[in-house]
């Protein structure tokens, strides 16, 4: 595996997870949590698996990213600055009036938002659509859609799951951030959505696992997946809820919370070095 594809992967996560903390700021109410757990996974799609070209964002062969959990935006949002889609200035507008950052990715206002998002349980099937056009227009384009631990809980979820089956939409990667927590405790406790690997492959789904937070893990799933033909796939990643910080880390309370500007120094002093360039 090439080295350098880790280590830009590695990097990039730091920036984003430096991104998120920073567009929130100290006290002041975010969803870290869900962001976080998606670092790595974001990272490795937008700066090593996807083709995308931020200079031209309706390229027609581009990859398409969805985010089904809508209300961890701030990763993506995150992705595409690092990536050139917009200026990076533009971050410290988050969720202001007439910003582009809304707290929902929204396509009419930001480039390389392919779609809405944020009303849980209809990203997967928006996917599904896209991948089917993407099929009969005889493209190789790929869509590659993220869906929340909470989230598929959602009854739409699984009938995309059955349509996505039926149609053998093999160019669809689904990506579960399988955190196991939503935003009031853990899902085994909310509503029990195990056996994850099981039930995906019970609609007829390809299904991989990998640990979430390492980049090699992520880089050798995605490209395994390639190989993958005839289904959709999901890759189930091992998350960990506020990855990165370690007051956050598996606490519900930092699904939508905030960070004290104590907490905050913290945050810079573990990301910052490697953030700012």
């Amino acid at each position: 595996m090439n080295r350098e594809h880790i280590a830009k992967v590695e990097s990039a996560a730091r920036r984003l997870r430096w991104d998120i903390v920073e567009m929130i700021g100290p006290n002041v109410r975010g969803h870290f949590g869900g962001s976080l757990s998606l670092a790595d996974i974001v990272a490795a799609l937008y700066f090593y698996k996807m083709r995308h070209d931020p200079k031209n964002p309706a390229w027609a062969e581009r990859d398409r990213f969805l985010l089904s959990k809508g209300h961890a935006g701030l990763v993506q949002y995150a992705a595409l600055a690092e990536c050139g889609y917009y200026p990076k200035a533009e971050l410290a507008k988050l969720k202001t009036l007439g910003s582009i950052l809304q707290g929902h990715p929204d396509m009419r206002r930001m480039p390389g938002i392919e779609c809405s998002t944020g009303s849980l349980g209809q990203g997967l099937s928006i996917a599904c659509g896209m991948a089917a056009g993407l099929k009969l227009d005889g493209s190789k384009a790929q869509v590659y859609c993220v869906v929340g631990d909470g989230e598929a809980a959602e009854g739409q979820i699984w009938e995309a799951a059955n349509a996505a089956s039926h149609y053998k939409l093999d160019n669809l990667v689904g990506v579960l951030d399988r955190n196991r927590l939503q935003a009031t405790g853990a899902i085994e406790k909310r509503f029990n959505t195990n056996p994850v690997v099981e039930k995906w492959e019970s609609f007829g789904w390809h299904v991989a696992e990998c640990d979430g937070h390492d980049a090699a893990s992520l880089i050798a799933a995605f490209d395994a997946l390639d190989g993958v033909h005839g289904k959709p796939k999901m890759l189930v990643a091992r998350t960990v809820k506020g990855s990165g910080l370690p007051f956050a880390e598996n606490d519900a309370a930092f699904h939508n919370g905030a960070v004290t500007s104590e907490q905050y120094e913290q945050a810079r002093k573990l990301f910052c070095a490697d953030a700012v360039h």
